[in-house]
This record gives structure tokens, sequence and C-alpha cells, in this order.
């Protein structure tokens, strides 16, 4: 089993990577913000952290998490955030790892927003999907409706290229088209030694 960590910034096109993963290679997707989502439904250990930490004023009528409100409440409170990643995170990771240990895939793609040198534990390689910045704003302007100062603001409050660099094993070019993409990955996993993916055509 291969298990390799994806990141990239917003509106790099992060999907459109894991896509060809899964479509080429038949790799198992772990999406962090997905298993970290499930994590604060009822009855779940996120949510009764939170509770914990932030009373059940963020609560809905029904026990569900009030995620626009509370979203809206640690907007602007780095301290805030903080708690709610030093609880979130772990949880996040340890149900990753869970994941990665129960599956019977050749390879998995862990994708996340941010890896520190505490993903090593989890992924053996990490690659970063670099994407020009006036790409990313086209794609989040055409995908999600945002206007380009809300990009903008997005992208300044993310992670800085550099510290993807640094981290990063190898880096995928987004920039062009699906099938230059698709040659990147076969390269890097190549130089991986995993080879159990498509034929050379």
């Amino acid at each position: 089993m291969m298990v390799l960590g994806l990141t990239g910034g917003v509106g790099a096109g992060k999907s459109r990577i894991l896509e060809l993963f899964s479509k080429d290679y038949g790799a198992q997707m772990i999406q962090a913000d997905l298993v970290a989502r499930k994590l604060e439904d009822p009855g779940q250990p996120g949510l009764a952290g939170l509770v914990s930490l932030f009373g059940t004023g963020i609560l809905q009528k029904d026990g569900t998490l009030d995620r626009k409100g509370f979203a809206e409440r640690i907007f602007g409170n780095p301290e805030a955030l903080k708690r709610v990643n030093a609880l979130i995170h772990p949880l996040t990771w340890n149900e990753i790892k869970r994941q990665i240990r129960e599956s019977s895939a050749d390879l998995i793609v862990v994708e996340a927003a941010l890896f520190d040198e505490r993903s090593r534990e989890v992924c053996q390689y990490l690659l970063y999907v670099d994407t020009q910045d006036e790409i990313r704003i086209q794609r989040l302007m055409e995908n999600r409706g945002y206007s380009r100062g809300k990009c903008l603001d997005i992208m300044k409050n993310q992670a800085d290229r550099s510290r993807f660099l640094e981290l990063a094993d190898f880096v995928i070019d987004n920039s062009g088209s699906l099938e230059e993409s698709r040659q990147q990955i076969r390269q890097i996993l190549k130089k991986t030694g995993y080879d159990n993916g498509p034929e050379e055509v």
C-alpha cells in the first residue's frame, strides 16, 4: 500500500487531480475536510468537544452544529480558531489513520488543506498542486461565483506557497490541460516506485 498526501491552495484544482488518481489508478480518496465534518455530527466526539468548549449556543434546535453561525463566531477570532483546530485536527488525523489501517486499497490519496511534518507518520510522499494565481481566481469566480476581491482575500489568508513547497516531495503544475496533469502524475508515481497504474499509450 502507498499513501500519498495531496494539498494545494484554494482554486488550485485538487479535485481534478483526485479524480485522475481515482479514475486512472483506482486510488481510494480520503478528504480531511469531509472526515472533520462527519466528526462534527451529533453523537461524534468532535461535536461533543466543541460544545464543551463553546457551549450549547452553537447548536441548532435539532442538536446539529449551526455551521454558519459557528463559522461567523470564530471568523476573525484567532484564539477561538486555535482552540477548534487543537480539538478537531488530532481527531481528524486519528480517523484518517483508522481508515487507512482498515483499507485494502493499493493506493490511497489523503487530501488536506495543509500538511506538516507529522503528516509523514501517515503519508509516504506529499504532493503539492500548484496553479497560477490568475487561473485560480478565474476558477473560483466561475465555479463558486466569488467576486475577484473575495478570491484575493481567501488566497491571502491561506498558507504561503513557499510553505507548501518546503514540505512537498513533488509538485503538480495544474495550470495546463488535463492530459498534462495526468502525465505529471504518471511521472511522479514512477519516481516513487509505484507501478500499479495504466499502461502507457
